[in-house]
């Protein structure tokens, strides 16, 4: 036998998770998203590599319950935020990672689809960013900060990998940004999008 519920088998999972997580520093709204991160990825370092910058959760709420638009570096982040939650807090996503123009600036400037994605975003005029996979998107937001160009409501900044990924998000904590990010080479777009999801439920419920 085993347990079907789907709500039960999430229940019982945070159970878990609260067994292990000790005595951690975060407070009760940042526990609920960094416990979402380790029920993403079965993780328990992640409960030392969580940072949190300027107020983010509550910035983060607040553009939420505005109703703004949210960018995502990847289909599978943009796949992975809960479509419901999203509808019932009026928020808007958008991904442009696979857009005709992206592809042609991409060849045309030889560089990453994942940067000149984030040109057509500050364009769009979007200000709310989740990246969970490039860290040349997050490299591109922070060029585009440091020109005037871009102030950010807020950033999810999780790029996962072993090249640029560790830097990105060294750099962003530089910024007065809110933002959350990961130390080191974890994260993903799993990782950004249950964060979304955390938030989201905060704001708008199950």
């Amino acid at each position: 036998m085993y347990i079907k519920n789907p709500m039960e088998i999430e229940n019982k999972s945070m159970d878990v998770i609260d067994e292990v997580m000790g005595d951690t520093n975060f407070s009760e709204e940042e526990m609920i998203i960094a416990k979402r991160m380790i029920h993403t990825t079965g993780d328990f370092e992640y409960r030392k590599i969580i940072e949190f910058k300027n107020n983010f959760i509550q910035i983060a709420k607040e553009e939420i319950e505005k109703g703004t638009t949210i960018y995502t570096d990847t289909r599978m982040g943009f796949m992975g935020i809960n479509k419901p939650a999203l509808e019932r807090a009026n928020c808007e996503l958008a991904c442009y990672i696979d857009d005709e123009r992206v592809f042609q600036m991409a060849k045309e400037l030889e560089t990453t689809r994942s940067a000149c994605a984030i040109d057509i975003a500050v364009e769009e005029g979007i200000d709310a960013f989740v990246i969970g996979n490039a860290p040349t998107a997050l490299f591109r937001i922070l060029e585009h900060v440091k020109a005037g160009r871009l102030d950010p409501k807020f950033i999810i900044g999780v790029p996962v990998g072993f090249i640029g990924a560790a830097e990105s998000k060294e750099y962003l904590r530089e910024f007065d940004i809110p933002s959350i990010t990961t130390v080191g080479y974890k994260g993903g777009s799993n990782v950004a999008a249950s964060i979304v999801n955390a938030l989201l439920y905060m704001v708008a419920g199950r």
